[in-house]
């Protein structure tokens, strides 16, 4: 073989490795996400179409929440989470740390009437650095055929969460105080417009641990969404607070007697967030771009019953995609699902969170 030809096989290999080297296939990005039967709609409404259509590689790790593990690699500089979903306080505080990057509303996707981001997405849900995904909801959940079988009555309201005389017996709760605050005060009769304000006084907050602490003996408290649907289903509580999406896909998938109480629920938004610092930044940029897009959404909200927060997402939402049952009446932005909600108020617990941790982790230790 001549020079000549040694140096265009030479050039040939050069080119196939820097080829091999950029194609999308060899490329990956982290994203984390809450697991379970959430994990699996978002996996399969989002994950899967987007490497199909992208040939970018998605790892998946699962997490509780908190910003623990985000500011500890931000710190260090060894950033190896990408993507986050995040709870809208989280991702506030995180923004206002520096643990995120800002995000343009401007550079998401049309939706498919061709309402710009900005206008599809509604105020509220549009923070600096997130972008919200779904609307989903706290609520309790309770096993009929157990609660038939054992009293007169079935719950219907939040004040019979704490109705330990009426309906004796262990009650689930995730061990935070977001939430457990907000429904002791509705148990307690605190009108839905006054609950955050209850909340800024002392006697308010008084109030919500004196409501909490008489049914504390009987709390199971649980860490992971997947955890209340088990326990319920296990006879470990007899009522648990849980994600409304979680015990839906209980309903329908594995056929448990469960009923939801829509009475006090905790509507909340969810945010999609990008790790400051992460080198995959671009990859990054387009599965936030393809994952809130209201197909996207529409997607999940077709395998778990939470709302996309796009406007023009509600009208792609049919049915479930297995189940075949209609979602409209399961979703909790639904005109009869949010009648009586609460929307959760993301800017109070921003700027509470550090010394609520402190005085629930108190309480917990009394």
């Amino acid at each position: 073989m001549n020079h000549y030809s040694n140096s265009i096989s030479i050039f040939l290999l050069i080119t196939l490795l820097a080829s091999a080297c950029g194609t999308d296939q060899t490329r990956s990005i982290t994203a984390v996400s809450w697991g379970g039967s959430y994990g699996k709609a978002v996996n399969e409404g989002v994950n899967i179409p987007f490497m199909d259509s992208t040939g970018i590689m998605v790892e998946v790790e699962d997490y509780n929440g908190g910003l623990a593990q985000i500011r500890g690699q931000v710190e260090i500089g060894n950033i190896h989470w990408d993507i986050v979903d995040l709870e809208i306080a989280d991702a506030v505080r995180a923004c206002d740390e520096g643990l995120l990057e800002p995000i343009d509303i401007h550079s998401l996707p049309d939706g498919p009437d061709g309402t710009p981001a900005s206008e599809d997405f509604p105020d509220e849900v549009q923070t600096e650095c997130g972008v919200g995904s779904l609307y989903y909801s706290t609520i309790y959940a309770y096993n009929e055929e157990y609660i038939a079988n054992n009293f007169e009555s079935e719950p219907t309201t939040m004040a019979d969460f704490f109705d330990l005389e009426t309906f004796p017996g262990r009650r689930g709760m995730r061990r935070v105080p977001q939430v457990n605050i907000e429904f002791a005060l509705i148990a307690e009769g605190v009108p839905l417009d006054a609950v955050y304000d209850t909340m800024s006084t002392s006697e308010g907050l008084d109030l919500a641990f004196e409501k909490l602490n008489s049914i504390k003996d009987q709390i199971v408290w649980w860490e992971a969404g997947a955890q209340p649907p088990q326990m319920l289903a296990d006879g470990e509580v007899i009522m648990s607070t849980a994600y409304n999406g979680r015990i839906f896909n209980a309903q329908v998938l594995e056929e448990q007697p469960f009923v939801i109480v829509w009475d006090g629920q905790l509507l909340d938004t969810g945010q999609i967030g990008i790790v400051k610092g992460t080198p995959r930044l671009e990859d990054a940029l387009r599965y936030l771009q393809f994952a809130t897009s209201a197909e996207s959404l529409a997607r999940i909200s077709a395998r778990i019953s939470y709302s996309p927060v796009r406007k023009s997402g509600m009208s792609l939402v049919t049915t479930h995609i297995v189940a075949g049952v209609e979602m409209a009446p399961h979703l909790p932005a639904s005109p009869a699902n949010i009648a009586n909600a609460l929307p959760y108020d993301w800017e109070w617990w921003a700027n509470h969170q550090d010394e609520m941790n402190e005085r629930f982790s108190a309480w917990l230790a009394l």
